[in-house]
C-alpha cells in the first residue's frame, strides 16, 4: 500500500512540475502582426490573496432586552403520599394456581378367610368430606374356630354415627350393637373325660349415645359447655339382664388466666339375674378452678360421690391435677391426686372375662387414693416418650376365681379391705420418616392384697411393641408383639361358704400361670386405587396363651383377603 502511494506521489509532482516549466517558458516562433510586441514577461513572487474588506455592524447590542424565554414542557404530576414509616415492607407471596382437589375415597369393603375356620367381613360407609355434616355406617364380622371341643367364638358389631357442626356448637351421636357368641370349653388336663360338650354363651348390647359440644371461643371471659347422655341394654343367654342411662355436664367460666367450671354425673343401673336385682345409682360432682400460665397449669377442686339404690354412702375425694412445662416440647412435669368410685357391671366384667357364672355380685369398688407423677415430652422430630409411676390404695377390687362345682365358668370375689398397687409404666413412639414408625409400652405392678393372699389373675408386667414399615406406595407391613408375664390363680378344694365374705386358705390352692409371648405379623398390597390384598398371622410362635386358667388361645392362625376402597 505504500509503494502505491509513493508512485501516485511522484507522478504527480512530475506533472506539477512539467506544466510550471510550459508557463514560464514562452516562445513565439510564429509569425505576427508588425504592431505585436514580441516580449518574454518571467514574474517571480509569493502568492498572496486579497480579500474583499467585509462588511461590519456599526450598532453595539442592546443590553437592556432583558425578555424572558420560556420553554414549554409537557409533563404530569403523581399524587402519591409520602410514607414515614422505616419498616421493611412485607413481600407479597405469589399465589399459586389452585391446585386440582383430590378425590376422596369415604368406603371400603373387606373380606377374608383362613385356617382355624377363620372368616372376615368388614365394611365402611361415608357420607363425604363435609365437615359441617357426616353420616356413616360401621360393620365388622369375625369367627374362629379351634382344635378343642367347643373352642370357638364369633363377634358382629354394627354402628351407625352421626356429626353435625354449627357455628355455635357441634352435635354427634350414634347408634351401636354388639353380639358376642362363643363357649365355655375351658379343659382340665388332669380330666380327660371333662366337659365334652361345653355350654353355649351369647352377649347382646345395645347402645345409644348423644352430645353436645360448644365451639371454641378466643374471647378472655368465653362460657364453654357440653352434655352427653347415653344408654345401653345388655343380656347373656341366660337370665341376667342390665339397664344403664347415664348423663353428663360440664360448665366451664374462662377469666384471663384463670377458669372456673363444674362437671357433673347421674349415673342410674339395675343389674339383675335369676335370684336377685340390684338398682346401683351414682351422683357425681365435680367443682375446680384452673390456671393455665406460661407453661403451668394446676387443676384444684374436689369429686363428690353420692351413691344410691342398693347401697348408700357419700364420699368426698381431692382432686388435683398439675402439668409444669420445663423445656417446651422437650421435657415436662405432670402429677395428680385423686379419689373415685368405680361402678362394676356385668358389661364391664364380661368384657374382660366372658366366661363368667351365673349369678354374679355387683359391688362397687372404692379408690381412696391414688397418686400419679411423671415425665413427657418430646426428644426431637419423630420421638415421643410419657412415663408415669403411681400408688392407689383400693377397697374392694374385684378378681375372677374358678367356680368350684363347674372349674370351666368364673366367679367373681371382691378383695374386702384396703389393697395397694404400686406401679410404673412407661410410652415410646419413633417415627424414623413417613415410612417407618415404632410404638412400645411396658407396664410393671407389684399388688399387696388386703384379705387375698394373691391378686388373682393379675399379672406383674405387660409388654407391647407395634412397628410399620411401608416399603412403598403399594407395599406394607406391620409387627406387633405382646408378652405377659406370670399371674396367679386360686382353686377351692372344697365348697366354699355361700356367702363370700374371707378367704380360707385351708381349702384353696394356688396356680402358677405361666407368662407368654404373641407375635403376630401382617402385610398389606394395594393393587390399584380401589383394590388391594392383606395375609395376617396370629400366635405365630404357637404358644399355649393362657390369660385365664383352662382356656388355651387358638394357636397360629393365618388369614388374608381382598379389600375394595370407592
Amino acid at each position: 500500500m505504500k509503494f502505491n502511494k509513493l508512485i501516485y506521489t511522484t507522478l504527480v509532482l512530475v506533472g506539477s512540475a512539467g506544466l510550471a516549466a510550459q508557463a514560464q517558458d514562452v516562445k513565439t516562433t510564429e509569425k505576427t502582426d508588425e504592431k505585436t510586441i514580441n516580449e518574454e514577461i518571467e514574474v517571480v513572487r509569493p502568492y498572496k490573496p486579497i480579500l474583499a474588506e467585509a462588511v461590519k455592524l456599526r450598532r453595539s447590542p442592546d443590553l437592556n432586552d432583558v425578555v424572558d424565554y420560556k420553554a414549554k414542557f409537557n409533563y404530569a404530576l403523581t399524587d402519591r403520599r409520602l410514607e414515614l414509616n422505616s419498616d421493611i415492607n412485607k413481600l407479597q407471596a405469589q399465589q399459586l394456581a389452585a391446585a386440582r382437589e383430590e378425590e376422596l375415597i369415604n368406603n371400603y369393603a373387606k373380606g377374608g378367610f383362613g385356617n382355624a375356620t377363620t372368616t372376615l367381613l368388614e365394611a365402611y360407609l361415608n357420607t363425604g368430606k363435609d365437615e359441617a355434616l357426616q353420616a356413616g355406617a360401621y360393620f365388622r364380622h369375625f369367627g374362629q374356630e379351634g382344635k378343642l371341643p367347643g373352642q370357638k367364638f364369633n363377634q358382629q358389631e354394627l354402628s351407625v354415627f352421626g356429626r353435625s357442626i354449627t357455628d355455635q356448637a357441634t352435635f354427634s351421636g350414634r347408634v351401636n350393637y354388639q353380639r358376642n357368641g362363643l363357649r365355655f370349653y375351658g379343659q382340665d388336663p388332669s380330666r380327660p373325660d371333662f366337659n365334652l360338650d361345653p355350654a353355649k354363651q351369647a352377649f347382646n348390647f345395645i347402645e345409644a349415645e348423644g352430645e353436645v359440644v360448644n365451639r371454641y371461643s378466643t374471647d378472655e371471659d368465653a362460657l364453654s359447655y357440653a352434655a352427653k347422655i347415653n344408654g345401653y341394654l345388655w343380656g347373656d343367654k341366660y337370665e341376667a339382664r342390665e339397664n344403664a342411662i347415664t348423663v353428663n355436664g360440664y360448665l366451664n367460666k374462662r377469666i384471663q388466666s384463670f377458669n372456673l367450671g363444674l362437671a357433673a354425673g347421674l349415673d342410674f343401673g339395675s343389674t339383675k339375674n335369676a335370684t336377685v336385682k340390684i338398682a346401683n345409682n351414682l351422683l357425681r360432682l365435680n367443682p375446680y378452678i384452673r390456671l393455665q400460665a406460661s407453661g403451668v397449669k394446676i387443676n384444684a377442686g374436689i369429686n363428690f360421690v353420692q351413691e344410691f339404690g342398693e347401697f348408700s354412702s357419700s364420699r368426698i375425694f381431692p382432686l388435683v391435677t398439675a402439668d409444669f412445662t420445663l423445656v417446651p416440647e422437650y421435657l415436662q412435669i405432670f402429677g395428680e391426686l385423686k379419689g373415685d368410685v368405680n361402678k362394676n357391671t356385668l358389661k364391664a366384667f364380661t368384657d374382660e372375662n366372658p366366661f363368667l357364672n351365673q349369678n354374679i355380685r355387683i359391688q362397687n369398688t372404692i379408690e381412696k387414693l391414688s397418686i400419679t407423677a411423671g415425665i413427657k415430652g418430646t426428644g426431637g422430630p419423630g420421638f415421643g416418650y410419657k412415663i408415669k409411676a403411681y400408688h392407689k390404695k383400693i377397697t374392694d377390687l374385684p378378681l375372677y376365681v374358678n367356680n368350684f362345682n363347674a372349674v370351666n365358668t368364673f366367679d367373681v370375689i371382691y378383695d374386702f379391705g384396703d389393697m395397694k398397687l404400686t406401679g410404673i409404666n412407661g410410652e415410646i413412639t419413633v417415627q424414623v420418616s413417613d415410612a417407618l414408625r415404632w410404638t412400645g409400652g411396658l407396664t410393671m405392678e407389684q399388688y399387696k392384697p388386703a384379705a387375698e393372699r394373691e391378686s388373682w389373675f393379675k399379672p406383674q408386667a405387660r409388654l407391647s411393641s407395634n412397628l410399620l414399615f411401608n416399603f412403598n406406595e403399594q407395599l406394607s407391613f406391620n409387627a406387633a408383639v405382646y408378652m405377659q408375664g406370670e399371674s396367679k390363680a386360686k382353686l377351692y378344694t372344697a365348697q366354699p361358704e355361700a356367702q363370700y365374705v374371707l378367704p380360707d386358705p385351708s381349702i384353696e390352692n394356688i396356680v402358677t400361670m405361666k407368662g407368654f409371648v404373641d407375635l403376630g405379623l401382617g402385610a398389606d398390597y394395594k393393587i390399584n386405587k380401589q383394590f388391594g390384598a392383606f395375609l395376617k398371622v396370629n400366635n405365630l410362635l404357637n404358644t399355649n396363651n393362657s390369660r385365664f386358667l383352662y382356656y388355651d388361645n387358638i394357636g397360629i392362625n393365618v388369614f388374608g383377603g381382598i379389600s375394595y376402597s370407592f
